[in-house]
C-alpha cells in the first residue's frame, strides 16, 4: 500500500545510497514550525520570541493551537507569560494545500505536487484540470481529465520521510514532526505554451495561444464518496522543445523564508526572502519558470519550516514550474555520503527536499538532471554529491551540454549551488581559490567544449558578474551587448535570493565586471534564436540594475574557438 502508518523507533539509519523515489501518495500534512504556541499552552522547547504575537497562516495545521503574549526581552531564560488565547482550530485541517508545480521528464508533461492529511486508505487524492476555469465548477464536467493517481505502487511500509530515514539532530529529535501525505500527480500532453511577441501562426491559433491557459484544483474522493477541494489555480504549459517564442525563466539561491508580521523564528536571518518572493509574485505574468538553485528554506533539521517555505512561495509556485537543485543545508551531513561531509542539513540529509519537490530525474538520491524550455537547455548539477571527472554525475554533465540540438535550443544554460566558477566572495580569497577548490579544473573544460553561454551559482549571499571567460583570461572584451562568438561562458552568482548576505573581497578581480552587496535575482529572456536578454533585479524594488545582451546566429556557435574543438594535426 502507498499509505502505511509506521512506529517511529529511533533506528540506525543507513546511507543514502539505496534511497529510491517515494510514492505519489505519502504521508505530509505539513504543520506551523514547533516554535508556535500550541493548544497545550505549555511554553514550547523553541520560542524565545517576547512583547508580540506571532501572526501566521497556518492553514496546513493538524492539530488546535493557541497564540501566546510573553514580556521580557529575546535573550531573558524565562519570560513572563502574560495571555494566552484561546485554542483556535481548523475547519478541515486536512485539506489539500500548497501546490508547487514542476516540468516533467517530457516537455508537456507538468507535475503537481501538493500537501494534505489524507492517505490513500482514506481518500483518493486527484487533480481536475481544464483550458477553462468554468469546467472546473463539476466534478463531471466532459472535458475535465482526472490525472494519475499514484504512478508508482510500491511496498513503503514507511511515510514520505520517516524518522528513520532522517539521519541526525536536529531532524530527528527536537525538529522532527510527522510530515503527513504529499501527493504528486503527472498532468500529460499538454497544449505547449505560445506566448508569441507578434503572430507568427495562423490567426486562430494565435487567438489560441494569447488566451489558452490550464486551470486546475486539488481533490481528494472520501470513502462515502464526497469531495475535498482546494482552491482553483492556473498555468501555462511549458513551450516544445525549439519553439520560436518569447521565453523568460528567473534563476536566484539561497532565499528561506520569514514572516510578514516581524516575529522571531529560528533563523531570523532570511528577512529579505519575503522581498524576493513579493517582487516575484506581482511579476508572474512576465515569468514562465523559476529556478531555486539550493539553500530553499533553511529548515535545518526544524522539519515544519519547510511547510511555512511552502506557504509562502505557493503563488509562485502554483503558477509556474518551481525547479530546485540541492545545496549544502538540504543535503550535508557526515556519513551521509555527501561531497562535504559538514552539518550544515541540520541531519535531514537531502530526504526532505527530495520528498517535497519534484524533479525529473531517474533516481532522486541523486539531484542532477536536465529540463528543455523552449529554446533553453537547463543542465543542473547536484554539488553537494561528487562532480568531479571520472564520476556519475560528471559523465552526466557532459551527456547534458553534449546532447542539445543547438540549431533549435541556442541557449545553453549550466546551474549548480556551490561556486562552480568564479566569485569574488571574502571567505573564496581568502582560500586563493575565487571559487569551489576543483570546481573550474574539473568543469571549465566541458563548458568550453560544449560552449556553454551562462553559469549561474549560488551558496555566495550577493551578486557578481563575471565577463566571458575561459582559465582565468577574458575571452571578450564586450560588457552590455554581446555579438557573435563569446568564446567562453559568463559566469554569475545570484545567491542573494534572502539569506544574510556575503561580504566580497577587496581585492579587484580582473575579471569581475559587476558586483552588488544587495538581495536579488536573474532573469533571462529569449526573445528568439538569436537575442538572450539577462537582467539583475534587486529583490528591494524589482528594478534592473546590471544587464548585458547576446545577439548572434546558429553560425556563431559553430566557429572554432580554445578548445572547443577536436584538436587535429597535418596528419590527421
Amino acid at each position: 500500500m502507498c499509505d502505511s502508518r509506521a512506529t517511529y523507533e529511533q533506528l540506525t539509519c543507513d546511507t543514502r545510497a539505496t534511497h529510491v523515489r517515494p510514492m505519489c501518495d505519502s504521508r505530509a500534512t505539513h504543520v506551523r514550525p514547533t516554535c508556535d504556541s500550541r493548544a497545550t499552552h505549555e511554553r514550547p522547547t523553541c520560542d524565545s520570541r517576547a512583547t508580540h504575537v506571532r501572526l501566521t497562516y497556518d492553514l496546513g495545521a493538524t492539530q488546535e493551537f493557541g497564540r501566546w503574549l510573553r514580556d521580557g526581552a529575546i535573550a531573558v531564560v524565562m519570560p513572563k507569560l502574560v495571555a494566552a488565547s484561546n485554542a483556535v482550530a481548523f475547519a478541515n485541517p486536512k485539506a489539500p494545500v500548497y501546490p508547487c508545480l514542476a516540468q516533467g521528464k517530457e516537455w508537456n508533461e507538468m507535475t503537481v505536487t501538493w500537501t494534505s492529511g489524507y492517505g490513500i486508505a482514506e481518500a483518493e487524492p486527484f487533480v481536475y484540470w481544464s483550458s477553462h476555469v468554468t469546467s472546473l465548477s463539476s466534478t463531471l464536467a466532459r472535458f475535465i481529465q482526472q490525472i494519475l493517481y499514484c504512478l508508482e505502487k510500491m511496498d513503503h511500509k514507511f511515510p514520505t520521510y520517516p524518522l528513520f530515514r532522517i539521519l541526525g539532530a536536529p531532524a530527528r529529535t527536537v525538529g522532527w514532526r510527522d510530515p503527513g501525505f504529499i501527493h504528486t500527480s503527472f498532468l500529460k500532453e499538454l497544449w505547449p505554451n505560445c506566448n508569441y511577441v507578434k503572430p507568427r501562426c495562423h490567426f486562430i491559433h494565435y487567438l489560441l495561444c494569447l488566451v489558452f491557459r490550464y486551470y486546475y484544483r486539488l481533490g481528494h474522493e472520501l470513502l462515502n464518496g464526497s469531495y475535498i477541494w482546494s482552491q482553483n489555480y492556473r498555468f501555462r504549459a511549458s513551450p516544445y522543445p525549439g519553439q520560436n517564442s518569447l521565453q523568460r525563466a528567473v534563476i536566484f539561491g539561497d532565499m528561506g523564508k520569514a514572516e510578514a508580521d516581524g516575529s522571531n523564528e529560528y533563523h531570523n536571518r532570511e528577512l529579505a526572502s519575503l522581498n524576493t518572493t513579493y517582487q516575484l509574485s506581482k511579476d508572474l505574468e512576465n515569468i514562465d519558470i523559476v529556478f531555486h538553485i539550493g539553500d530553499i528554506s533553511y529548515a535545518v533539521g526544524y522539519l515544519s519550516q519547510w511547510d511555512q517555505f511552502t506557504e509562502q512561495v505557493e503563488p509562485i509556485a502554483s503558477s509556474v514550474p518551481y525547479m530546485i537543485a540541492s545545496g549544502n543545508h538540504e543535503r550535508d551531513w557526515p556519513g551521509s555520503g555527501s561531497f562535504y561531509g559538514n552539518l550544515d542539513s541540520g541531519g535531514e540529509c537531502g530526504v526532505v527536499a527530495e520528498a517535497m519537490f519534484y524533479f525529473p530525474v531517474e533516481n532522486r538520491a541523486k539531484f542532477w538532471y536536465s529540463t528543455d524550455y523552449g529554446m533553453f537547455r537547463f543542465c543542473i548539477a547536484d554539488t553537494e554529491l561528487d562532480w568531479r571527472e571520472g564520476t556519475e554525475q560528471y559523465n552526466f554533465i557532459e551527456h547534458c551540454l553534449a546532447s542539445v540540438h543547438r540549431q533549435r535550443q541556442p541557449w545553453l544554460v549550466f546551474l549548480a549551488h556551490w561556486v562552480l566558477g568564479y566569485s569574488s566572495s571574502k571567505f573564496y580569497a581568502e582560500e586563493g581559490s575565487f571559487g569551489e577548490p576543483m570546481g573550474r579544473e574539473s568543469l571549465q573544460k566541458l563548458g568550453q567544449k560544449y560552449k556553454v553561454d551562462i553559469a549561474i551559482y549560488g551558496h555566495v549571499h550577493n551578486y557578481e558578474r563575471i565577463c566571458p571567460i575561459y582559465q582565468n583570461e577574458c575571452t571578450n572584451e564586450e560588457k552590455n551587448h554581446y555579438k557573435g562568438a563569446l568564446n567562453g561562458t559568463i559566469h554569475i552568482v545570484a545567491g542573494g535570493g534572502g539569506f544574510n548576505l556575503t561580504e566580497f573581497t577587496n581585492l579587484q578581480t580582473k575579471w569581475s565586471l559587476f558586483r552588488d552587496y544587495d538581495y536579488g535575482f536573474v532573469k533571462l529572456t529569449a526573445f528568439d534564436y538569436s537575442n538572450l536578454l539577462f537582467e539583475y533585479k534587486k529583490s528591494s524594488d524589482g528594478k534592473v540594475y546590471d544587464s548585458f545582451r547576446i545577439s548572434r546566429d546558429y553560425r556563431d556557435i559553430l566557429a572554432c574557438t580554445v578548445d572547443s574543438s577536436p584538436s587535429t594535426t597535418l596528419a590527421s
